[in-house]
């Protein structure tokens, strides 16, 4: 029986927009792939999201990868909360379910820097009824280590839990845990497949 719905946050709550962040600032062609490139879409992303390095040798890294780009790259550093934008369902979707009786979590892969520079955008982070971040545990989904640090933290039972996210990695590692879970689509798919798994709704 479920009786707790445990959310991603980033394409799942909120948009992690940085294409639409980037566009902002109107980066060329080029810089733009620099960028993106030695950031976003680089594999020093993930240890941002763990937190294990400081935040100066993440940004040091990310300029060492986008050469003759370092103007541009600060301009995304120092406004990088901007890519967060809460969806307008978020806040009364976790209040809906807390008020049929579900306990709501989160987890989720966020850099402390986005956090702290984004959390205005995280009003419901407030509301729910625990959460855990990569940034504080230093590990990432789909490491088992933090699925486990959210079950150990609340107390709660895998085979209870069903576990929203829209990255196919990342569901697969909570179900080898036990949990169920949703590889959300949108919040009406997610809510359709909830109701298949006896969720009030």
């Amino acid at each position: 029986m479920i009786k707790h719905i445990v959310f991603d946050v980033g394409k799942v709550l909120v948009d992690f927009d940085w294409q639409g962040f980037f566009d902002s600032l109107e980066f060329p062609p080029d810089v733009y792939e620099k960028v993106a490139d030695a950031t976003v879409r680089s594999e020093l992303w993930n240890e941002f999201d763990r937190s294990k390095m400081s935040d100066e040798d993440i940004l040091e890294g990310f300029l060492e990868r986008a050469p003759g780009c370092e103007e541009e790259v600060m301009r995304f550093w120092d406004n990088i909360g901007n890519t967060i934008k809460c969806y307008a369902y978020t806040p009364s979707w976790i209040s809906s379910l807390q008020e049929k009786g579900y306990g709501v979590y989160l987890l989720s892969n966020y850099p402390r820097r986005i956090y702290s520079q984004s959390i205005h955008e995280l009003s419901f982070v407030e509301d729910v009824d625990g959460a855990v971040f990569s940034f504080e545990v230093q590990a990432t989904k789909p490491e088992p280590e933090i699925y486990e640090a959210l079950m150990e933290k609340y107390q709660l039972q895998p085979t209870e839990c069903v576990f929203i996210d829209d990255n196919r990695n990342n569901i697969i590692a909570a179900n080898q845990l036990g949990m169920a879970t949703i590889h959300f689509h949108t919040k009406s798919q997610a809510e359709e497949e909830l109701k298949s798994l006896g969720v009030v709704c």
